[in-house]
């Protein structure tokens, strides 16, 4: 996934309507305050839902601790909004959980996945096709990361947020391993 620049803050829609309240993301299916706001150009999130992941992204720019796992936690972060069908999306969710792939089951490290990302757009884009996402894309959500008390706690909730979206792929990962395999 390509960062979009983030733009200011989502305003809730209550401050418009006098309404609130919250709403299921499409991609993740995290409860998130119902707000107006910009969200990823292909990715399928809610407002709410990438308003919370760009406070994470905020958090893990401002302190080289916490940008330890950045990596981690965008790859997760697309593997659980994977979109509809299209080009974008194809690649998008591929090169990802390539990444979570060698990031958890091969114990490549982080800042690894960041270099094995970029040969897969070089090597084996073409080779991705869509994956039919599971009806639940994990247990933990971005939501789950949030308001981590330091560096190590961030780090251990993005890693357990990524095991917990990897494991909803089983379905696909024989495919996804034959992918990395390419590599």
């Amino acid at each position: 996934m390509e960062e979009e620049p983030l733009t200011e803050g989502a305003r809730p829609r209550a401050e418009a309507s006098g309404g609130g309240g919250t709403e299921p993301c499409p991609g993740c299916g995290a409860l998130v305050p119902t707000v107006d706001g910009p969200t990823h150009r292909y990715l399928g999130a809610s407002p709410g839902c990438w308003a919370a992941f760009g406070r994470v992204l905020a958090r893990e720019y401002s302190d080289p601790a916490f940008l330890a796992v950045h990596g981690l936690t965008v790859d997760t972060y697309a593997v659980q909004h994977p979109g509809t069908p299209s080009p974008q999306t194809i690649h998008s969710a591929g090169v990802h959980l390539v990444a979570l792939h060698l990031v958890l089951e091969r114990g490549r490290s982080v800042a690894d996945a960041a270099r094995f990302r970029q040969r897969a757009v070089e090597r084996i884009r073409d080779r991705f096709e869509w994956l039919e996402p599971p009806a639940s894309l994990g247990a933990l959500t971005v939501l789950d990361v949030e308001g981590a008390a330091d560096a190590d706690e961030h780090a251990a909730r993005v890693r357990a947020w990524a095991r917990a979206a990897w494991e909803a792929w089983s379905p696909h990962h024989d495919t996804v391993r034959g992918w990395a395999a390419r590599l």
